[in-house]
């Protein structure tokens, strides 16, 4: 799976600033942010992100900036933050002045060109940490979404805030609150699947309110899937465009397959969460659906359908659909249904399932138990 990304500034955001020259260059001038030192221990400890340091140093090695008056509080800070668990994976470091207008200074790319990567890298589902102007537009340049820290010296303008305001997911100037989000903000993802049959977008948040908006093209699927954000209380944004000149087959089973793989996404961190779910009668159809998120994916299916299809939707693919997500979101699905109104049946089914998710999704974000004997999911 491609991983996630936590690009940090460093002066602002790790260490503090200090005017007029904003140059960290003796040892006077060092003070770590409150509370950076225990947050960023704990992302380390708790989240899986990809950790990247990226900051413009005007000058250095230049005569207004020798690079000796910067690397021992340099090598001091990463020190620090490494007795206490947090590592950089990557550190890049712009040396250039502001004037020279070069694509590796901040807001500029140049520098992390590699993590545009797809395959390797989910830029949809990163975060880019930082206090100025140009590490927002950073983030809109790469993709991800900003973590603003309010600067007492360089505040945003109004200009700045309203163009940077569908980019910054969070202003603060508390490091309690960057890692609170962190934490949960990883159940609320963004995920794309393209093949030849079918192109999906998902957002998903597993801590909503049960907003939906669904288009699949196949009407009685897209109210299916209405159920699942309601009575779950997901948000959940679905749009899929398929190859339904041909059928319907591709168009359910792939996103099936999405819808599951953005809930592996969005349940990673599965500490403090309850992880299984089950829900009984519902309606006159008595559906039953048992969901276990423990990391193995299986179905049983036990629900059969005499008419050939409901709306435009078959009732041979009721089972595909389950079977997909069971298979992309690694979980154990267990479902069945007796009734006799076959709207009924699988109405009541994509409800319980709803439900069931709901259940099994609930996390204590104050605990760190992993619902697991392994010590793994």
């Amino acid at each position: 799976m491609p991983k996630r990304i936590l690009f940090l500034d460093r002066d602002g955001v790790i260490l503090q600033e200090q005017p007029p020259d904003y140059q960290l260059d003796s040892l006077d001038k060092i003070h770590f942010m409150k509370g950076v030192i225990t947050n960023l221990s704990c992302i380390a400890a708790s989240l899986d992100y990809y950790k990247v340091l990226i900051t413009n140093q005007d000058g250095m090695g230049t005569a207004v900036f020798p690079e000796h008056t910067f690397w021992p509080y340099q090598e001091l800070m990463i020190r620090t933050l490494a007795g206490e668990g947090f590592v950089f994976d990557e550190v890049h470091i712009d040396k250039t002045f502001e004037h020279e207008n070069l694509p590796t200074r901040k807001p500029g790319t140049g520098l992390l060109t590699h993590f545009l990567d797809p395959e390797k890298y989910d830029l949809a589902n990163s975060f880019m940490v930082g206090d100025r102007w140009s590490d927002m537009q950073l983030a809109k340049n790469l993709g991800v979404r900003g973590i603003l820290i309010r600067s007492p010296h360089l505040p945003l303008t109004p200009v700045q805030e309203e163009e940077y305001k569908e980019v910054i997911a969070l202003a603060t100037d508390d490091w309690d609150e960057i890692y609170s989000f962190l934490k949960n903000g990883l159940r609320k993802v963004r995920h794309e699947r393209n093949t030849n049959e079918t192109s999906i977008s998902i957002e998903l948040n597993a801590d909503g309110s049960g907003k939906a908006a669904i288009h699949t093209g196949i009407g009685f699927f897209d109210h299916m899937l209405e159920q699942i954000a309601r009575h779950g209380k997901l948000d959940l944004s679905i749009q899929c465009k398929g190859d339904l000149r041909i059928d319907e087959h591709h168009t359910i089973e792939d996103t099936g397959i999405a819808l599951g793989e953005a809930f592996a996404k969005a349940l990673a961190d599965k500490t403090g969460m309850e992880r299984y779910g089950f829900s009984l009668p519902m309606d006159d159809a008595d559906a039953k659906v048992l969901i276990d998120f423990g990391g193995r994916n299986w179905i049983v299916w036990d629900a059969a359908f005499k008419r050939e299809k409901i709306g435009e939707m078959p009732t041979e693919m009721f089972f595909h659909f389950f079977k997909s997500f069971s298979d992309a979101a690694k979980c154990n699905l267990n479902i069945s249904c007796n009734g006799e109104n076959e709207h009924h049946k699988i109405e009541a089914i994509f409800k319980a399932f709803a439900k069931a998710i709901r259940m099994a999704v609930k996390k204590d974000p104050f605990s760190n138990y992993l619902p697991s004997t392994k010590g793994v999911l």
